[in-house]
């Protein structure tokens, strides 16, 4: 018999079903999933034993109600093994991971359960079912038909310890990014040491020093990515090439956070699982059920990209070599670690641009406030209020009740603004609570970045990358936030991987759109708003460096599909060989601009489930493109606009082919030309 105590149980009766994080504690966890790995397996048991033929009524329903008490546990375990892990979750997780993975392979190979399901795939036109109604039933049974549902027992066997046995390697990935990370935080002694920073960013390396016991020390946390923000404001080389040797360093340093063997064991296991599912190369199965569809589709479009990425890089570099060259006592070739400082200084000087002086106009709450919540209340005409009376899971993550224009409650917002030596890398969104109207559940989304936390009583100022950061991750927050389905499967975010970036990369539009920017973009100390002059430069400067910004993030990605498209009798012992072959072979291998992500810390691709899917950012790209070219023609930030938007593409989540929704909200298939401009790659 359950634990009734246990908070996972029953649904919260908190305002939205927000969990009760005040009475969550860790041993309600593993109890937690124990009891819903059971539930919806005795859930299933009933639908497949079931005496009457199939019809939506007596399989799909009861498929989608099932799993509640799992859904409850694993969203916030999850949450928090992500931003706020400890000793604790990490152990759970790897030990929760392979049970996962079986618990949803005894589902989804299940045959009685696919054979109700392909029964009413064969009938669907005699079912009589609404568009999103038959829409499940059609993706249920492409789901279950990819997943292996139809193998025989002996390569399903097969196909379960593939599973197990790559959650396990992937939960291990993380982990092991987020101690090198950790371990890897640049020490620096005095603040002569970190010249060219402001007090903000020196404040939170003192605070971050404190906090590991260093008083009187500064630490230079590591972020996700390659670059770090900094390396464009400091003057002295050395310190640059030292945080970016520290964070070019994670995974490969040997000992017992390297992820090379890991590199190898997941690629290994996913090409011999994909050719068991009938696919060349894992590459091929992941795209098979997105909307690029093949990996060539995907060559494609970077093969279009890439020669002149790399030739605009070259160009770039040029420009920064020169700029070098002036500079006494640094006769040298560009690095890696000078490109952001030397880029600064040229896009200086040819467009009087400082992005380090846009900072103080960038304070957190001003932006927060006036810019991602007002742009939202113009758009959509959306209010927020602050619940501080509501717990969350951290006591830096905060509550706000987000209604809609008539007082109608729309769902919760959290915000997770700051790193910590507990939250793994990178900014994100994900659910708590997912809407849906046949389990008559609310919505609650949360957003975590990892921002630099100043010390007491300092302001919060943001970079540039930072408040975009910021606009871009709130977008994902909308779109699940709008979300309204009938079924747990479509809600929020739920969408095709390389669709599911497109909204978030729409809302980055509304950081510099002039009604926005006017309203937040104040100076901290003087009250006074940016200059236009300054805007005006920063929008004439905006293909500025979109070589190096582009090409960073193609290495990336196309690190991500050599490593999915090799096939089972491929053999590959050593990583950064592999690495330095597919940049040779599409003409990104220039030493000064690695790639964003290399394989040891690429957490997208090696436990983040964007494997072979990294590509999808570039790939919504174009739709984000295309569709700020619709809002600039139709007259920008309007509520007929928003309403527009809202309707036919966020409202939906997935229960339309998201292609089809974009072609309801465009009027046409989008078009590459706008992304072209964009990018500088039209030339």
């Amino acid at each position: 018999m359950a634990d009734t105590a246990n908070p996972f149980f029953s649904p919260s009766t908190l305002p939205y079903q927000l969990p009760p994080f005040a009475e969550i504690r860790d041993e309600h966890y593993r109890p937690a999933f124990e009891h819903g790995f059971q539930e919806q397996l005795a859930e299933i048991e009933a639908i497949v034993t079931s005496d009457e033929p199939a019809t939506f009524e007596n399989t799909m329903l009861p498929l989608e109600r099932s799993g509640q008490t799992l859904s409850r546990v694993a969203e916030v375990f999850f949450n928090k093994s992500s931003s706020d892990s400890t000793d604790f979750t990490n152990d759970l997780e790897e030990e929760i991971a392979p049970l996962l993975s079986a618990h949803h392979d005894a589902i989804r190979l299940n045959p009685a359960l696919y054979a109700r399901i392909a029964s009413l795939h064969e009938r669907l036109d005699e079912l009589g079912l609404d568009a999103e109604s038959r829409y499940l039933v059609e993706r249920y049974h492409t789901e279950f038909t990819l997943a292996g549902a139809g193998l025989d027992e002996a390569d399903k066997e097969r196909l379960r310890e593939y599973n197990q046995r790559l959650s396990t390697l992937t939960t291990r990935f993380e982990k092991n990014l987020l101690a090198d990370t950790n371990d890897l935080a640049v020490v620096f002694d005095s603040a002569d040491e970190l010249a060219g920073l402001g007090e903000g960013e020196l404040s939170a390396a003192a605070q971050a020093a404190a906090d590991r016991g260093l008083d009187g020390k500064y630490v230079v946390t590591l972020v996700l990515p390659t670059g770090h923000p900094w390396l464009a404001d400091l003057t002295r080389r050395e310190a640059r090439e030292r945080i970016m040797s520290a964070s070019r360093a994670r995974g490969i340093r040997g000992g017992d956070h390297d992820n090379r063997d890991l590199v190898l064991e997941i690629t290994r296991l996913r090409a011999e699982r994909a050719r068991l599912l009938g696919f060349d190369t894992h590459a091929a199965y992941v795209t098979a059920d997105q909307t690029a569809r093949t990996p060539g589709a995907v060559a494609d479009m970077l093969g279009r990209l890439a020669p002149a990425a790399a030739r605009n890089a070259r160009a770039e570099q040029a420009d920064l070599q020169r700029q070098l060259d002036d500079r006494a006592g640094e006769a040298d070739t560009v690095r890696a670690w000078d490109w952001a400082y030397l880029t600064g200084k040229v896009r200086a000087e040819k467009y009087d641009v400082d992005l380090a002086a846009m900072r103080p106009y960038f304070e957190a709450e001003r932006v927060l406030h006036d810019g991602v919540f007002f742009a939202a209340n113009r758009l959509y005409g959306l209010t927020f209020a602050e619940r501080p009376d509501l717990v969350a899971y951290h006591p830096e993550a905060r509550v706000f009740e987000v209604r809609n224009e008539d007082g109608s409650e729309l769902g919760l917002y959290l915000l997770d603004l700051y790193t910590r030596d507990s939250k793994r890398g990178g900014a994100w969104m994900n659910n708590l609570v997912a809407q849906s109207a046949l389990l008559d559940t609310p919505t609650v989304v949360v957003n975590n970045l990892n921002v630099p936390k100043p010390g007491a009583g300092e302001p919060t100022l943001l970079t540039y990358d930072e408040t975009n950061t910021l606009f871009h991750e709130f977008g994902h927050a909308l779109h699940g936030l709008f979300a309204r389905v009938t079924y747990p499967k479509f809600a929020g975010t739920n969408v095709f991987r390389d669709f599911v970036e497109f909204p978030s990369q729409v809302n980055e539009m509304w950081m510099l759109w002039p009604e926005v920017l006017e309203n937040y973009a104040v100076h901290y100390t003087t009250g006074e708003r940016m200059p236009q002059e300054l805007v005006d430069k920063l929008h004439a400067s905006e293909s500025f460096n979109q070589g190096f910004a582009t090409s960073e993030y193609l290495a990336a990605v196309l690190l991500d599909q050599a490593w999915h498209r090799i096939t089972a009798d491929d053999t590959v012992t050593d990583v950064p060989a592999f690495e330095a072959d597919a940049l040779t072979s599409v003409g990104l291998d220039n030493p000064a601009v690695p790639p964003r992500y290399s394989s040891t810390y690429f957490a997208h691709t090696f436990s983040g489930g964007y494997d072979a899917g990294y590509y999808s950012y570039i790939w919504s790209e174009v739709l984000d493109a295309d569709t700020v070219e619709w809002f600039r023609e139709n007259g920008g930030l309007t509520r007929a606009n928003g309403d527009r938007f809202r309707s036919r593409l966020l409202g939906v989540g997935g229960s339309k082919d998201p292609l089809k929704a974009y072609r309801d909200f465009r009027g046409r298939d989008a078009e590459i030309e706008p992304l072209l401009k964009r990018r500088g790659l039209n030339g």
